[in-house]
């Protein structure tokens, strides 16, 4: 493994460690469903161009905000698997630094082992919300 696991968040390798341990590709998907109904519902009034993930096929919005040195983020898609991409990265990034999540590099995604039950524009749009979230972080942490 990769030195990257000691030093990623616990509760991202947690949902690594739980997306690893599907062996099977319609397990993987159930997983990412469950996390899209898990979803807190996003205002519309956010859906706004500003926050719209560029690159995906489907329409994907992210917002963030700083509470006491933490990001919180929200999301939604109009596509559900992509619902469940953007809910599993909520799950595993809300409550870190701006600087936890700017140094984070997205070989986790990798390891999940989803880009191989993906659509190769899905596993793209996966990493283009990443590094929407990134952005934010980024502009959160000035």
């Amino acid at each position: 493994m990769s030195s990257n696991t000691h030093s990623r968040p616990e509760k991202l390798d947690k949902i690594v460690q739980k997306f690893k341990r599907r062996d099977n590709p319609k397990q993987k998907y159930e997983q990412l469903l469950w996390y899209a109904q898990k979803l807190e519902p996003m205002p519309e009034t956010e859906k706004t161009p500003e926050n719209k993930v560029s690159g995906c096929v489907s329409q994907v919005y992210i917002t963030s905000t700083l509470d006491q040195g933490k990001i919180f983020y929200q999301g939604d898609s109009d596509a559900q698997l992509v619902k469940g991409l953007v809910a599993f990265l909520i799950a595993g990034l809300n409550g870190l630094t701006p600087q936890e999540i700017i140094t984070l590099t997205p070989d986790f995604i990798e390891e999940t082992g989803l880009q191989v039950s993906l659509t190769p524009s899905r596993a793209n749009g996966f990493i283009n919300i990443f590094k929407k979230m990134q952005q934010q972080a980024i502009f959160l942490s000035h």
